[in-house]
């Protein structure tokens, strides 16, 4: 494996599972030393354990705690050079504006977009004062087109994180700081399989209109965080980097 993250400090927050995890192992094998952030204080351990990172419980909710997780990270290992925002959860409870209730739209939005921006807001002063670094937002490819299916709050929420975004990448480019959003299209990862083993028509419903014709694997869309997060996307930022296996741009699919 190429080592274009040697010696740099990553903190992914949502990484015991899922892409996060799959993102923790890329980031270490290319030479990065991680700090794994996640509110499961197994699987968070078990994932710093497995590439010798550091281990943070943390709810992303928490101003506090958030801002305790970058100035920790600072201080023990010298800096913050990348911060994978990605902690967001998916409930069945949220599902169309008809029958989603006000306190499932806000649990919602707490975790998938607040979080984002506490995130920003604290990893953000100590890559000005390195005069460097890089931030990816997880968004998803939800942000950039509709569905009937709907998870009404999850794709608010993730329109935001790509608004957000993009107004980062823009205000901080001449500080050395770039700021993305990764748009994966739907992930093999347990959050996924949990909702549609529940509803199997609505995956085979989403799954017809891939035109790879199979969900990602967690480690694809690893890739994509590991270029966004190296210097090989240096003349990247403010941007929506989708990686949806051709969704957004299909209108029909192959058979």
């Amino acid at each position: 494996m190429v080592q274009r993250l040697q010696d740099r400090v990553a903190v992914v927050t949502g990484g015991g599972s899922g892409i996060g995890l799959a993102t923790v192992r890329r980031f270490a094998s290319e030479g990065a030393r991680v700090v794994v952030a996640d509110i499961d204080s197994t699987a968070g351990a078990a994932a710093a354990e497995e590439v010798g990172g550091e281990f943070v419980q943390l709810d992303v909710t928490d101003p506090e705690a958030v801002a305790a997780l970058f100035d920790g990270t600072a201080e023990k290992l010298g800096s913050v050079d990348i911060a994978f925002n990605n902690a967001g959860i998916s409930p069945p409870e949220d599902d169309s504006i008809l029958t989603t209730g006000l306190d499932a739209w806000r649990r919602v939005q707490e975790v998938n977009l607040t979080s984002v921006y506490l995130c920003c807001k604290y990893a953000i002063p100590h890559m000005q004062r390195q005069g460097k670094g890089s931030i990816i937002n997880t968004a998803s490819f939800v942000a950039v087109m509709g569905a009937a299916t709907s998870q009404i709050s999850y794709t608010a929420s993730k329109g935001g994180v790509l608004a957000m975004t993009r107004e980062l990448g823009v205000q901080f480019a001449r500080e050395g700081i770039r700021v993305n959003a990764l748009c994966p299209g739907p992930v093999n990862t347990p959050l996924l399989q949990e909702l549609f083993a529940k509803d199997p028509e609505r995956a085979a419903r989403r799954l017809v209109h891939i035109p790879l014709g199979r969900f990602a694997e967690p480690e694809e869309i690893a890739g994509a965080v590991a270029f966004l997060a190296s210097d090989d996307s240096s003349f990247v930022t403010a941007a929506q980097f989708l990686v949806d296996g051709g969704i957004a741009g299909a209108y029909v699919t192959p058979l």
